[in-house]
């Protein structure tokens, strides 16, 4: 499949060059990957959103005719998403997202948390978050 080249050189620029239900998606997986995991930095890599711990994580690349979910470490992962087709290098699986494809948020943020654990050094306490407290 051949990949939406734009000329984006940051990640908004990528975003803005999307449209239509790419767009939507993309937008989608995005919000779900930073809230899921925001100490996964992001960067236009290889002409899509890369997200990086200790080295790539994850993917989202918007094709002509689908949306690329995909993982470096998702053979991993299937046993949360058993449409994750396993392929290329690193244990890569991903997953072919279409107009119709329905994908539950709360599945991406599960494969986004384990996924991004698999690249965590050992010990690592994770970036601290706000906690609801009730005043009594």
């Amino acid at each position: 499949m051949k990949m939406i080249l734009t000329p984006a050189k940051s990640p908004n620029e990528y975003m803005a060059c999307l449209d239509g239900w790419q767009r939507s998606y993309v937008e989608a997986l995005r919000h779900a990957v930073i809230i899921s995991a925001p100490d996964l930095q992001e960067a236009l890599k290889w002409g899509h959103l890369v997200y990086f711990m200790n080295g790539p994580v994850l993917l989202i690349r918007a094709e002509p005719s689908r949306v690329l979910f995909g993982f470096w470490k998702g053979q991993r992962l299937r046993h949360i998403e058993p449409r994750l087709k396993p392929g290329g290098k690193y244990e890569m699986a991903t997953l072919e997202l279409r107009e119709d494809t329905p994908l539950e948020q709360a599945t991406v943020v599960r494969l986004v948390r384990e996924a991004s654990n698999f690249n965590r050094p050992a010990g690592y306490a994770g970036v601290e978050r706000p906690t609801s407290q009730s005043a009594d």
